[in-house]
Order: C-alpha cells, then structure tokens, then sequence
C-alpha cells in the first residue's frame, strides 16, 4: 500500500536537510531522498525497493524491526566507492507509516579514535624501550656483572642515559596536555622577543659550543613586543633552536633571524617572522608535510641518539596555534633548513 503523495512542502523540508535522509513508505519502496543521500547511494531511487539502494543486512534488518515495532533504532553502514570507505550511523525512525533513515558521518569520530588508539600505541613503544633496555641491566647487574666494576660503571651509564629519555619522554607529554588545553586561550601579555631569543641562545651556549655549531643572532630592531606567552615562546625557540644544534652539523653556523613587521597573508594583518636556519643535510620534501605530527621522525635512529622525543614540533604546532600565528618549514636535501613563526604584532585593545 502506497502512503499519501508527498507535498512540495514536505520535499522541499526534506531537500534542505544537511544530513543525507531517506524516507521509506508502506509498501517498502523509497518515497523520498534528499542531495546529500543521493551523492551517497546515487540518484534517482525514488519507487525503487529500499533492499536494493541499501543493500547491508544490518540496516535492512534494522528497517524491518522498526516497521514491526515502531520506536527508533540506530545501525552502522558503511558507504563504498573508490576512492575510499565512509561509515555512517543510520538513525531509523517510524514516523506515521513511513520510515525514516538519517545518515550521520561518522569519519571525524573514528578518525579520532585511530588517532587516539595510535598515541596510546607509539607512547607505549617510545617507553617500553627504555624499560626493557632498564630491566634487562638490572637484571644483569643483580648477576652476572655483580662484581665486575667496569661492566657496572658502562652498565649503569646506559641505565642514566634511558631514564633520562623517559624523563623527557614523560615531560614533553605533559607539556602537549596543557598546551592543548590553553589552545584556545589567546595570551594577552606582552613579550620582547629580542630579550627573549637572546635568552634562549644562551641557555643552549653549552648544546652549541658540545656540537661545535655558532650560534648567529640577527635581530631587525633591539626592541620587538607581541602579544604572547613567555613560558610557551621560550620553550617553541628552545625547541627549534636545539634541533638546528643537533641536526644542523659540526664547525657550521645557525642563524635565528628576527625580521621588521610587515604585513603577511599567512597572518591576514601585521606580523613579525622569527626564522631558524641551519646548513644541515636538509630534509626531503615528502616528509615535511609530516614533522608535526606526533613521533614522526625522519631519521628515527637519529633522532633516540640525540634525545628527540619525537613530540617537539608537534608541541611546537599547537602553541604557535595558540599564538594565532603561522609555522613555515623549508628544506632541500643538501642546503639546510629553515623553520619560521609567524606571529601577530596588532595591538592588546
């Protein structure tokens, strides 16, 4: 038995619905659709069986025990196409005779859940190394070298080195955690980077002086104030700084660049660019794109030999975010690299 004809009205309701929606009448074909389903399941299904544009058992079964109930129910159901697998949460609904389907995507929830499963993964990877690397001395030292006084100096040097780099570990953690929870709070203090870069440099003298890199400081003004956090900018300068230390190579120079404001698009208004450059190895351009994200390394060997923690840039990320401003990374395998902020200069009114 078909229901009454939809009104132009009832259509058009159903036309301006962001999400995709489907109405199944009593005689189980479809009577409505709206553009967002028909970009899912294709148009012109209207009259069709909904078996036959739906297809997945779950939300086929989910439509009959609704129709011989009445309530709601919700399912998964999963859209394929080419290019790539779109879940959905299908919320069927009996309204009068008719059935309703709203489907709701659900890519950014699940996405958000690998992200959180693959953070759980990789910090339990990052620690369990160390942890083994600790146990297993312990165990050696408890033993065979408990009377060998050189294995148990060696021993026990490694044993530093790896709670160190837990330490670290566990410190840039925490650091994320409340970086994102102040992401949204814009600072409102005043800053002078010039005091604050030349500060920075010389806590790292000794980093520069172990790895034989020069420190070069090149500041367009000696005064230069913007709205920010000094404790956030401080650790964002320290942590780029240092990877030029590390990453820029023995006997060359590294020069922190402090440019005059200007107008910047990156910052739709008045900004000031605080460049890092190294003349290191370079970075290939396919892993660019990547170095924010968290435990991404481009040399992961490398980056455990010199104290990376894998989390620096990522942390580096969210505080520029915070700031409102911009980060710039340039690179070219043999020529170096070079890390810029953006950052606003515009009034606190």
């Amino acid at each position: 038995m078909k229901g009454p004809v939809l009104t132009e009205t009832t259509l058009s309701l159903i036309a301006a619905i962001p999400m995709p929606v489907l109405v199944i009448g009593q005689d189980e074909r479809i009577r409505a659709t709206n553009p967002a389903l028909d970009l899912i399941l294709g148009r012109d299904l209207t009259g069709k069986h909904h078996i036959t544009a739906l297809r997945q058992p779950g939300v086929i079964d989910a439509i009959a025990r609704v129709r011989g109930s009445g309530g709601a129910a919700s399912v998964r159901f999963v859209s394929r196409d080419r290019d790539k697998d779109t879940p959905y949460l299908v919320h069927i609904t009996a309204a009068s005779n008719d059935i309703v389907l709203c489907l709701e995507d659900q890519s950014a929830a699940e996405d958000v859940g690998k992200m959180r499963r693959d953070f759980v993964a990789n910090v339990s990877h990052e620690l369990r190394t160390p942890l083994t690397a600790l146990l297993g001395f312990i165990e050696t030292l408890g033993g065979a070298a408990r009377d060998d006084a050189t294995a148990r100096a060696r021993f026990l040097g490694i044993m530093a080195h790896e709670a160190e780099r837990m330490t670290r570990l566990v410190d840039d953690l925490l650091s994320l955690s409340r970086v994102e929870e102040d992401e949204r709070v814009r600072p409102r203090e005043l800053v002078d980077l010039c005091g604050l870069l030349a500060s920075v440099i010389k806590g790292l003298e000794p980093q520069a002086a172990a790895a034989d890199v020069t420190v070069r400081l090149d500041l367009a003004r000696d005064v230069m104030r913007v709205p920010g956090d000094a404790g956030q900018l401080t650790q964002v300068f320290a942590n780029l700084i240092e990877n030029g230390i590390k990453y820029g190579g023995s006997g060359k120079e590294l020069v922190i660049t402090l440019h005059e404001p200007t107008n910047h698009l990156r910052l739709r208004g008045q900004g000031v660019q605080i460049s890092v450059t190294d003349k290191g190895d370079g970075i290939a351009s396919h892993h660019i794109a990547r170095l924010t994200e968290r435990f991404y390394r481009v040399d992961t060997h490398r980056s455990r030999e010199v104290g990376g923690t894998g989390l620096g840039l990522a942390i580096v990320k969210h505080i520029v975010n915070r700031h409102r401003g911009h980060l710039l990374i340039e690179s070219e395998l043999g020529q170096g690299t070079r890390v810029s902020i953006f950052l606003p200069v515009e009034s606190l009114s």
